[in-house]
């Protein structure tokens, strides 16, 4: 049973670290959820104070990326449409078989999104650049927490490897 639980536990760190750069899927909640699962096995003792402090830094991470993205946003003149088009041209440049589509996307739906809104180009370019900038900004803080917790499942699951895995 341990070892369906880690397995359950990796699945929900590696959706974790996709949903850092998915808007679609909360990165750092998903990935705490794979912690908790993995400490509820039997081989690994559960850890309180680790669980409720990643806890609080995975849910003030969530609420930041909605808070960072709009103060880069606003900081540049943006408007809530380019706020959902740097969402849009996100899953578009991921499909994109193009290279940098990752990059290319969010900033081109900020522009299109921002030009939708107020047809001056000029404006609508610094506001797609506040718009990106929060953006990557607020990617780079959830992808950062992911993968500080997948390093952290590692390690666990290293050190546990004996009673984990023994026969």
């Amino acid at each position: 049973m341990d070892i369906f639980l880690v397995c359950i536990a990796a699945l929900f760190l590696i959706l974790g670290l996709i949903g850092s750069l998915l808007p679609i899927l909360p990165g750092p909640p998903l990935s705490w959820v794979g912690l908790l699962i993995l400490y509820a096995t039997n081989a690994i003792p559960m850890n309180w104070t680790l669980i409720i402090i990643t806890f609080i830094i995975a849910m003030a991470i969530f609420v930041l990326d909605y808070i960072i993205p709009a103060m880069g946003s606003k900081r540049f003149g943006g408007t809530r449409a380019g706020m959902i088009g740097t969402s849009i041209g996100l899953v578009v440049g991921l499909l994109a078989p193009i290279p940098g589509g990752i990059i290319i996307g969010p900033f081109a739906g900020a522009f299109i999104g921002e030009m939708m809104n107020a047809p001056n180009s000029r404006i609508a370019f610094k506001s797609a650049v506040g718009s990106f900038v929060g953006f990557l900004a607020s990617t780079f803080i959830k992808l950062v927490v992911a993968v500080i917790y997948f390093g952290m499942f590692l390690s666990t699951v290293w050190d546990y490897k004996d009673t984990l895995f023994s026969v």
